[in-house]
């Protein structure tokens, strides 16, 4: 079975701010524009739970763990797409009996910024923030989209302490 490339394929987290060179991947996804961000719940679970499922009825294969990719910064509601990376591209959308449409996406190439969140989903707010300060320390500029990888899938029975979700921005190519 094919699995991620690098950087994406870390078998640690890693332990500060990161830069690598990123490959397009071709990903299958729900897209919701102007969605409400007290409603990201049901959308990740009508999604995560039917959509490996719905994939393999194609024989498409997952390479990868769940995400979530944002086109902006969310407030209130986000711009965001949510899905799997595949191991061939989607050719036709797919329905979920949730209702929500999967179509094909790619998770972008380029030069990305990254780093690990260890511990419960509440916790990524304050993380994104370290990790955007992080990268302006470093000289670098953030740009979207913006993404975050469920290393560790949620489950009841999961320890929150011990979910590992991965941090990722697309930063602005070097002028050369």
């Amino acid at each position: 079975m094919p699995s991620m490339p690098p950087p994406y394929d870390a078998a640690e987290p890693a332990a500060g701010c990161q830069v690598a060179q990123a490959p397009e991947v071709p990903t299958a996804v729900v897209i919701q524009h102007n969605f409400p961000m007290h409603e990201m719940t049901s959308l990740m679970d009508g999604t995560f739970t039917h959509l490996a499922t719905a994939l393999q009825g194609v024989g498409i294969g997952l390479i990868g763990p769940a995400f979530a990719l944002h086109h902006r910064a969310p407030v209130s509601t986000a711009d965001l797409e949510v899905g799997f990376p595949i191991d061939a591209p989607l050719t036709a959308p797919l329905t979920l009996p949730g209702g929500f449409e999967v179509t094909a996406s790619v998770l972008p190439a380029g030069r990305v910024a990254w780093t690990s969140h260890l511990g419960g989903y509440g916790g990524l707010a304050e993380k994104w923030g370290a990790f955007t300060e992080d990268i302006g320390e470093s000289e670098e500029q953030m740009t979207y989209p913006f993404w975050e990888f469920y290393v560790t899938p949620p489950s009841p029975d999961v320890n929150p302490a011990t979910l590992r979700t991965d941090l990722f921005s697309l930063l602005e190519p070097r002028a050369a």
